[in-house]
C-alpha cells in the first residue's frame, strides 16, 4: 500500500533531512526500473528540495513527481539535446538552484543520457551529487550467481544489425570475463540464435548465461541456462520473449581463461573417451563441463591411447 503523498514526504524528510543538500548542485537521481517502491526516501527528499527537475522524458518524469505529490518546473534532456540543455542547466546551477536529473528508469548515465550533463556541470565547477538506487545492471548481476566472475564489462544494447552487431557479438563470446547485455523484446530471439551460433563455433556452447526479464515488475523472470540452450528456452513459451531483457554472460572459469583445462573437465573427458570417439567425447564434455572445446580437443589427443 502506498503512503499518501504528504506522509511519504514526511518520511523522506525524517530519513534524509539531516544531510546537507547544497544549493547550486546537480543531483543525479536513480528512479525505479519497474517497481515504484524501489525509489529511495533520499531520492524522494531530493526531488522535493529540487528547484527544477530535468528529465529524459518529461512525461515519465512528470508522472513520477505527480505520484509523489510534487510539482516542479521540468526540462527535457535526452540523447538529442543533451549538449544544449546541459549549458542551460549549468546556468540554473550558477544561479544557485538545485537541479535534479532523472532518466526514464534506473540510474542516469549508465545506458541512459546524463554523462554529458554531469561532465558539463563539473567542468563549470558545480557539485554533482549521486543519489543511488535502482540499476538493472546490478540487479541482474546480484542474482546471476556468477561464481567465476571477477568484475564485469557493461556492453548494453548491441547495434541493431549489420557487421557492427556481428563483430561485437563475436567479441562478447570470445571475451572470458563477465558481461552484461541489454536487449529489446523484438530482437531477443535473433540475439539468442546469434550468441548460440558464435558460442558453438568457438566451443563454448555450455557457457552459462542468466536471462533477466522485466526486472522488478509483476512478471519478472530470472532464468539460468547456457548459450547453446538459450534459443530453445525462449522458444518454449511465447511469454518468454516479452519485456525488456538484461543478460549476464558468465565468466569462463579461471583455468579456462589461463589456457588450462580444469581438472573436473579433464576427468569427464577421460570417462567419455573410454566409450566414445574423440569428436563425440569432446562435444559432450564441452556441454557437461562448460570448458572450451579447443582445450578439450587438445587434451583428448593427449589422453587418447
Amino acid at each position: 500500500m502506498t503512503l499518501p503523498a504528504p506522509l511519504l514526504l514526511q518520511a523522506a524528510e525524517a530519513a534524509a533531512g539531516g544531510q546537507q543538500f547544497p544549493a547550486g548542485a546537480l543531483y543525479i537521481v536513480a528512479t525505479p526500473i519497474g517497481n515504484l517502491a524501489d525509489l529511495s526516501l533520499r531520492g524522494i527528499h531530493v526531488l522535493h528540495k529540487a528547484d527544477r527537475v530535468a528529465c529524459e522524458d518529461t512525461r515519465h518524469g512528470g508522472a513520477l513527481l505527480r505520484h509523489l505529490g510534487l510539482h516542479k518546473p521540468l526540462l527535457a534532456l535526452h540523447g538529442h539535446n543533451e549538449h544544449e540543455r546541459a549549458a542551460q542547466i549549468c546556468a540554473h546551477l550558477a544561479a544557485g538552484e538545485r537541479v535534479a536529473y532523472v532518466s526514464d528508469a534506473g540510474t542516469p548515465g549508465i545506458s541512459d543520457p546524463g554523462a554529458v550533463l554531469v561532465a558539463a556541470a563539473r567542468k563549470a565547477g558545480h557539485a554533482t551529487v549521486p543519489i543511488p538506487g535502482a540499476s538493472s545492471v546490478l540487479a541482474a548481476l546480484s542474482v546471476a550467481g556468477d561464481v567465476s566472475g571477477e568484475g564485469f564489462r557493461f556492453v548494453g544494447f548491441l547495434p541493431a544489425k549489420g557487421a557492427d552487431r556481428r563483430q561485437l557479438l563475436a567479441r562478447c563470446v570470445a571475451d572470458p570475463q563477465t558481461q552484461v547485455l541489454f536487449e529489446a523484446p523484438h530482437r531477443i530471439t535473433s540475439l539468442a540464435a546469434e550468441l548460440a551460433g558464435q558460442a558453438e563455433a568457438v566451443g563454448v556452447g555450455a557457457r552459462p548465461i542468466t536471462v533477466c526479464r522485466e526486472l522488478t515488475k509483476q512478471f519478472e523472470t530470472v532464468h539460468a541456462t547456457t548459450l547453446s540452450e538459450l534459443p530453445a528456452w525462449l522458444d518454449g513459451d511465447a511469454h518468454r520473449t516479452r519485456g525488456e531483457f538484461v543478460l549476464v554472460l558468465h565468466a569462463l572459469p579461471r583455468a579456462a581463461r589461463d589456457g588450462a583445462l580444469p581438472e573436473a573437465a579433464e576427468a569427464v573427458l577421460r570417462e567419455l573417451l573410454a566409450e566414445l570417439p574423440v569428436k563425440q567425447a569432446v562435444a559432450l564434455a564441452a556441454r557437461i563441463s562448460g570448458a572450451p572445446r579447443n582445450l578439450l580437443y587438445e587434451a583428448a589427443l593427449r589422453l587418447r591411447p
